[in-house]
């Protein structure tokens, strides 16, 4: 089919327009036809047309003309909303995922025991996975061992007050009760934790009105105690096992030197990991112990006095 083309050429002489007259077009050539009516192509123009401007209620006024031109043609404007496209939503629930993870799906399991004392053997609950990292059975016998001979009574604890920071399972708080402690605080800020594991650990061995539980962070929680003005009781041992990665040792051991909770005679154990640099005291507190096993270093802060007691237990061992 030959295809018309504008020429912008002046117009043609008699003589031509003579030559071109005589030109017939063959029979079974037809003019192209155009598929879309005038009216459909000025409907087209409407809808695709976009502004910005605003009407009275608000909205843009390209809608509004939209929705007057399809009730125009007895279209309905409801089937012209637009929708979330489908792969955006699931792409949307994909990048929700993991960032608030639903406590439902967390579970326990009893891997844990007591040790020793009243509640010898019993099972203690802990969470499945690393969401609680509590401390292994070897380092808290070791760590107790270390307390009792450095106390003056290798069979048992003073009797005293435990303060249990990030106790999670509540594991050293309770070892600490079943080998004679007269109560336990613990601080743990996880709810799901203190509902699900904490609490029943407490309810199952027999401890929980002997202790107390505070829903807070460490550090909130040591600096209410530095803004009581002396108003709290000290307590007699304090054990600090924290996440590994989730705390500065070097600021949250300066924050506890001068914390009022730490009493005169009082006994701290530290439970960090390798190449970590810790000082050689805590306030008034020297270095006691400070043993490695594994990846894990147990290191205990005590008054000089059981020092001086652990070395004679030692020379009399040997």
């Amino acid at each position: 089919m030959a295809s018309a083309s504008i020429d912008s050429s002046p117009l043609p002489t008699p003589s031509l327009r003579r030559r071109l007259h005589s030109l017939k077009s063959p029979a079974n050539i037809s003019p192209p036809s155009l598929p879309l009516s005038s009216s459909r192509c000025r409907t087209s123009l409407l809808i695709v047309c976009s502004s910005t401007s605003l009407n009275s209620k608000g909205t843009p006024a390209s809608e509004e003309k939209k929705k007057i031109m399809r009730e125009k043609y007895g279209l309905d404007p409801n089937d012209f909303i637009s929708q979330p496209n489908q792969r955006s939503r699931r792409r949307g629930a994909e990048e929700g995922r993991g960032k608030t993870p639903e406590v439902s799906h967390r579970t326990t399991h009893k891997l844990l025991q007591v040790l020793s004392g009243k509640a010898r053997r019993k099972k203690l609950l802990s969470p499945k996975g690393m969401d609680v990292r509590p401390m292994m059975e070897v380092v808290r016998g070791a760590a107790f061992d270390i307390l009792q001979v450095a106390g003056g009574c290798p069979a048992s604890l003073r009797s005293g007050r435990w303060l249990d920071l990030y106790s999670g399972t509540g594991s050293v708080g309770i070892e600490a009760m079943s080998r004679g402690c007269s109560e336990a605080h613990f601080v743990e800020m996880d709810p799901w934790v203190i509902s699900e594991v904490l609490r029943p650990n407490l309810e199952w061995t027999g401890f929980l009105d002997v202790s107390v539980i505070h829903t807070l962070r460490v550090e909130n929680f040591l600096e209410r105690a530095e803004m009581s003005l002396g108003k709290v009781e000290p307590f007699d041992y304090i054990s600090v096992t924290p996440p590994y990665t989730a705390v500065n040792y070097c600021t949250l051991m300066e924050q506890l030197a001068k914390c009022p909770l730490v009493g005169e005679d009082c006994f701290i154990l530290v439970e960090y990991p390798l190449k970590t640099s810790m000082a050689e005291s805590c306030g008034h507190l020297v270095k006691i112990a400070d043993r490695r096993f594994g990846r894990t270093n147990l290191l205990i802060y005590g008054p000089s006095w059981a020092l001086k007691k652990r070395k004679s237990d030692r020379l009399l061992l040997d």
